[in-house]
């Protein structure tokens, strides 16, 4: 199993984003440092969740700060972007990154409608501008005089500069918030981002997409890679003792859960729109796993987060993606619970590996 670090920190207060984001770049280089094998970079607008809010310049500074870490998108909102221009950065970046580049999709966010309203895309083209962009993406990058016409754009272009780094292109992957999208994936032997989910979903799903990659035609040996590629999301907090992770650690995670949620509902109230169907409707439907401390949050001793973390490895996932900062946790509690995991929690799956 592979470690990472999901860099999402918020700046609730606007005066605090330069702060914020010059404590995310010293955590990418901690992470480069302590031997963490990617960070992930996230794309939220507007509300602060998101400090860096753009994942794809950022990216490229971690590239010139960095040495060996992988950075890799979790993900970034193709429908904000313009697939061409979102490929000659992603050269650039694999470039500057010797081929350290995970380019990680999504159709955009299903909960903050005012992404959308702020770049004027409509939210039900999400997923088709997804598709035509990603298929526009990788030829664009593998073929010369190229040209398309599609339903969203209509391009030629003599050849994309620079060249990539990796060849044929640089690794790309789709975050799958549901259980079909990533049956889709499976269907077409393809790894994937799952987003929180309780150890039973988790191992559901997994069950799920290795039996309908199987069921495609595809053999062990391909199962067994795309498994080792895909990665799921937790947070995470790790301290000397459980009663110290309990004490601050789980405050930290609901105060970023409360603060994501306000921005919604403060959108809502005020012009009456969301891409939430149950806040129209009234439904009270049951909390997603994200939003419930035990199922989204690992939270203890470096033993006890040593045992959470090891009933997802028994269920077969290829990495997990950690996001270690809460809310409005400091940078220096944020380090130590890093530094805890990866000195007394990451050696024991290394050594488990190593049998």
């Amino acid at each position: 199993m592979k470690f990472s670090n999901f860099l999402f920190p918020q700046a609730a207060d606007p005066a605090d984003d330069e702060r914020v984001i010059d404590e995310t770049m010293a955590e990418a280089k901690l992470c480069d440092e302590l031997g963490v094998d990617t960070v992930w970079l996230a794309e939220h607008h507007f509300d602060g969740n998101c400090a860096y809010v753009d994942p794809v310049s950022f990216a490229a500074a971690i590239a010139a700060a960095t040495t060996n870490v992988k950075i890799g998108f979790a993900v970034a909102q193709m429908s904000l972007h313009h697939p061409i221009r979102m490929a000659e950065q992603m050269s650039m970046i694999d470039n500057l990154s010797k081929g350290r580049l995970i380019v990680g999709l999504g159709r955009g966010t299903a909960y903050n409608i005012y992404d959308y309203l702020g770049f004027d895309i409509d939210p039900d083209e999400a997923y088709e501008r997804l598709l035509e962009a990603e298929e526009i993406m990788v030829k664009a990058w593998t073929t010369e005089d190229y040209e398309h016409k599609g339903k969203y754009w209509n391009l030629w272009l003599p050849a994309l500069r620079p060249k990539v780094f990796t060849k044929p292109h640089p690794f790309m992957i789709r975050a799958c918030s549901g259980e079909e999208s990533m049956l889709g994936q499976a269907k077409e032997g393809k790894p994937f981002l799952m987003n929180v989910q309780s150890v039973d979903v988790i191992r559901d799903r997994m069950d799920a997409y290795r039996a309908t990659m199987r069921n495609s035609g595809f053999d062990e040996r391909r199962v067994q890679q795309c498994v080792d590629q895909s990665w799921i999301w937790k947070n995470i907090f790790v301290a000397e003792s459980d009663a110290e992770a309990e004490k601050i650690g789980v405050p930290l995670f609901e105060a970023q859960r409360d603060h994501r949620m306000s921005m919604r509902k403060q959108v809502y109230e005020a012009r009456g729109l969301t891409l939430d169907k149950s806040m129209e409707t009234g439904a009270a439907p049951k909390a997603a796993a994200r939003n419930v401390t035990h199922h989204s949050l690992l939270c203890g001793s470096p033993a006890t987060v040593a045992e959470q973390v090891a009933e997802i490895d028994a269920v077969g996932v290829g990495g997990l993606i950690l996001q270690f900062r809460l809310g409005p946790a400091s940078h220096e509690v944020t380090e130590n619970s890093i530094r805890l995991f990866m000195e007394k929690v990451a050696p024991e799956f290394a050594i488990k590996k190593a049998a």
